[in-house]
């Protein structure tokens, strides 16, 4: 029925090949449940018609809903113009990246009013809990979490009325089982950290893609045993909602330690000085491997002194994490490689790092 492209954001996008099933039915209930729709709601989803995203929040999902899109036509993602027509026009339902909500915070958000906005949704990349708590403050309106990928639809958030949980993206949609598993398929106790994975069988759950275009044996490999592996890891909590950790392949291990990327991204983002983060594995002869981060500054501390500013934001880490999380390597920046849809291509930087090797 469709193909749609991955984001890119650990190599290039794959074409993702999805049925009527698929999109139709199972976006219309994620339209109900998880994004909260009805016929009077206005909907901008900030995403290009390539990306999936853009049939969750600006196409399938809310027509099935009798919901108006709203779109705005523009050559590059313009924070100001973005914040000057959730101004001007009576968008009620506004989904973007974290990155994008971040961006929009660099503009003194809290002088414009949203009169008709009753709804902010995230999705495509973990949320910083600092962002979640700035655009509260600034707007009074909490962003709820969404996650799924090209491949499943949306798969779990958190849906409105739900107790929202800092750190954690919600709970599983209705008719999707959500497992965190072992290599071996062994459903994991709450708090451990494993493989995100939806079970198959013996029933597939609707959402499910078709496969990759012209690339069985990739799609093959998204299934192990009973499971759809998402190639996510995580952990579930007893109340069974769901945190993301990192991408399987952004697993940084050094020394022996496991490092997710995101949890080091969130302990810099903290740091008055780092506007943005990335984190990614760096090779180191003695560790195997080293956590690397690429940082763009504050205005405010743009001429500070380099070195030192290195070792005061390395102790920031440690203190906020652990010691062994802390980046060894760090590198200053004046922007982030990042897809059309405003995701950081982190397959980039750590090409580009083991390129040096």
């Amino acid at each position: 029925m469709t193909i749609y492209f991955t984001s890119g954001t650990t190599g290039y996008p794959k074409m993702v090949q999805h049925s009527h099933g698929s999109l139709g039915f199972g976006l219309s209930s994620i339209a109900r449940e998880l994004l909260g729709l009805n016929s009077s709601d206005i909907m901008w989803g900030l995403s290009d018609p390539g990306w999936v995203k853009f049939a969750i929040g600006s196409f399938y999902s809310t027509w099935s809903q009798g919901s108006c899109i709203f779109q705005h036509g523009s050559l590059q993602f313009d924070p100001k113009v973005v914040l000057e027509s959730l101004a001007k026009y009576p968008v009620t339902t506004f989904c973007g990246t974290p990155t994008i909500f971040r961006m929009l915070l660099q503009h003194d958000v809290s002088r414009y009013k949203f009169k008709s906005l009753h709804t902010c949704l995230a999705g495509g990349e973990p949320s910083n809990l600092e962002v979640l708590k700035d655009w509260k403050a600034e707007t009074g309106f909490d962003i709820r979490e969404v996650y799924g990928q090209t491949e499943s639809s949306l798969l779990c958030g958190t849906a409105k009325g739900m107790k929202i949980k800092p750190g954690f993206i919600g709970k599983p949609v209705s008719g999707v089982d959500i497992q965190i598993i072992d290599e071996n398929n062994h459903r994991l106790p709450p708090g451990e950290e494993g493989d995100i994975a939806v079970k198959i069988k013996p029933q597939m759950f609707v959402g499910l893609f078709s496969g990759y275009v012209n690339d069985p044996e990739k799609t093959a490999s998204t299934v192990r045993g009973d499971y759809y592996i998402t190639g996510d890891r995580g952990l579930m909590d007893e109340d069974g909602y769901i945190q993301f950790v990192a991408r399987a392949d952004d697993i940084i291990l050094s020394s022996g330690y496991r490092i997710g990327p995101f949890e080091v991204e969130h302990a810099l983002m903290k740091h008055p000085a780092v506007a943005e983060a990335a984190v990614v594995s760096s090779p180191d002869p003695i560790r195997g491997e080293v956590v690397k981060a690429f940082i763009i500054l504050t205005p405010a501390y743009q001429s500070q002194d380099r070195d030192k500013l290195s070792v005061e934001l390395q102790g920031h880490v440690k203190k906020i994490t652990a010691p062994y999380k802390y980046p060894r390597k760090i590198e200053f920046v004046q922007d982030l490689p990042k897809t059309i849809s405003g995701k950081i291509q982190k397959g980039l930087l750590r090409k580009k790092e083991w390129e040096k090797a």
